[in-house]
């Protein structure tokens, strides 16, 4: 009797393998390959922050100039972060989180070749658009690809890179400066910023598309080979096959209305806890330079020496994020951590009057809490949307943040002018409304996400604020 060949496993079939998967070899090189990119995105982020004061010398720049530089930055993050999040649901999440690397790496390397304060500002807009799209894709990606037990700890592992690319371009940045001409110096660290990014996108090129987008683009025979890889644990999977570009974006015509019409809630809290953290850990990094560097006349090789008392202190905040997310869930540990930070915020004011040591202490352990506070809120957000809508819903909160970031520089330029402490009392009040904003979204019934698949998070589209389901 001859046997027929067996079925093709079904798309929920593959769906319930890659969410019960055991961690593999797949999953830690996906981790590491993601991590990297995430710590040469903060590096890129943390960058102008440190050689700002050199710019300040070189381009004779004062208060309001310098968060224009900012300003820059963080209008370029909220459009990649909204534009590139839309593509990545519409062309997948490997073509934008290789392209946001390239854009952002090339960006970066012009910068060092700046002739003037117009061109720096424009390159800096387009090095802020490259890491806004890494955002929507790095995080949708994520969620996607590691089993269900283990995504809330390997989500907030790729975000702890963040304090390594933070330490290391700190690091760059005071052995640089310190050793070269500040006019010369501020280029070099963007100059070697610019080549790594582009070396690690090379390295990137080996991560998959995810299998639950080609699913629902309709192509499960991709899904399933690719599903078949990570299960016996490889490391270099081929990429999809192509499609052309036209029908991928017709076919998700319409993607922010379907998110506000069927998940409403979960778009306000995702911009609410992004809001609340951008706003205030930018407004934090901007205190330094604008206030804290003219008040106490510190020259512009110091400042890096603040930034990495802050990195050490993001590396033991980021950790004991990850560490809790999967053990007590989603809301508490958000919830703790906002509020810590802003209680946080209201003693580092007590302490400025005290000289820059005190200051530099008290910024690293507010930046300890703060960075807990956003590696905890990305992951709890970011795998509240359906993988359809899931680097849209992203990109639509990270570009709400985008505008608390771009503003948060001259308010704090504005009130810490006249206080110190009351532009961090100030900075306090952000984080509240994130601690806030997730407690409404538990007391109204929102969804505590820790070892629930995927699938199971977006089964129901409520029509209120928020949506839930059954606990």
């Amino acid at each position: 009797m001859t046997r027929r060949p067996s079925a093709p496993p079904s798309d929920s079939h593959l769906l319930h393998t890659l969410s019960e998967l055991s961690w593999n070899r797949f999953h830690t090189t996906a981790v590491l390959l993601f991590g990297l990119g995430w710590a040469l995105d903060a590096f890129e982020v943390t960058l102008i922050g440190n050689v700002l004061g050199a710019l300040r010398q070189h381009f004779g720049l004062g208060s309001n100039a310098m968060s224009v530089i900012l300003a820059a930055w963080f209008v370029g993050l909220m459009i990649g972060a909204a534009g590139f999040g839309a593509l990545s649901d519409r062309l997948g999440r490997r073509r934008v989180f290789l392209a946001s690397l390239v854009l952002y790496g090339v960006a970066t390397l012009a910068t060092a070749f700046a002739p003037n304060l117009a061109a720096l500002l424009v390159l800096r807009l387009l090095g802020g658009i490259g890491v806004g799209a890494e955002y929507s894709a790095i995080n949708a990606a994520i969620a996607e690809l590691v089993p269900s037990r283990s995504r809330g700890r390997a989500a907030a592992i790729v975000l702890n890179f963040w304090p390594l690319g933070s330490f290391i371009a700190a690091l760059l940045a005071w052995l640089v400066l310190s050793s070269l001409p500040p006019d010369l110096g501020w280029r070099v660290v963007f100059g070697l910023g610019g080549v790594v990014a582009l070396s690690a996108a090379w390295f990137r090129r080996h991560l998959p598309e995810s299998p639950r987008w080609l699913i629902d683009a309709d192509r499960a025979e991709d899904a399933r080979a690719i599903v078949a890889g990570i299960e016996a644990g490889l490391t270099t999977l081929p990429p999809a096959s192509a499609v052309p570009v036209v029908h991928r974006i017709r076919r998700e015509a319409g993607q922010f209305g379907r998110l506000v019409r069927q998940y409403p809630g979960r778009l306000l809290l995702g911009a609410a806890l992004d809001f609340a953290e951008a706003a205030g850990y930018y407004g934090l990094f901007a205190f330094l330079p604008i206030v804290v560097l003219p008040v106490l006349h510190l020259p512009a090789d110091r400042l890096p020496l603040f930034y990495l008392a802050g990195s050490v202190g993001a590396a033991v905040g980021g950790l004991a994020a990850a560490s809790l997310l999967d053990r007590i869930g989603r809301s508490w540990t958000v919830g703790g951590f906002y509020l810590a930070t802003a209680l946080g915020l209201v003693l580092f004011a007590l302490v400025t009057g005290l000289g820059a040591g005190p200051i530099m202490l008290g910024f690293a352990l507010v930046n300890l809490l703060a960075t807990g506070s956003w590696i905890a809120a990305y992951p709890t957000f970011s795998e509240l949307f359906p993988t359809a809508l899931r680097a849209t819903g992203i990109g639509a909160s990270v570009a709400v943040g985008r505008v608390g970031a771009a503003l948060s520089p001259f308010l704090v330029g504005y009130v810490g002018a006249r206080s110190m402490p009351a532009a961090l009392v100030m900075l306090a009040g952000f984080w509240a409304l994130g601690a806030v904003a997730i407690l409404i979204w538990r007391l109204r019934g929102g969804i505590e996400a820790r070892g629930l698949a995927l699938e199971q998070l977006s089964a129901v589209a409520g029509q209120s604020f928020p949506e839930f389901l059954p606990l």
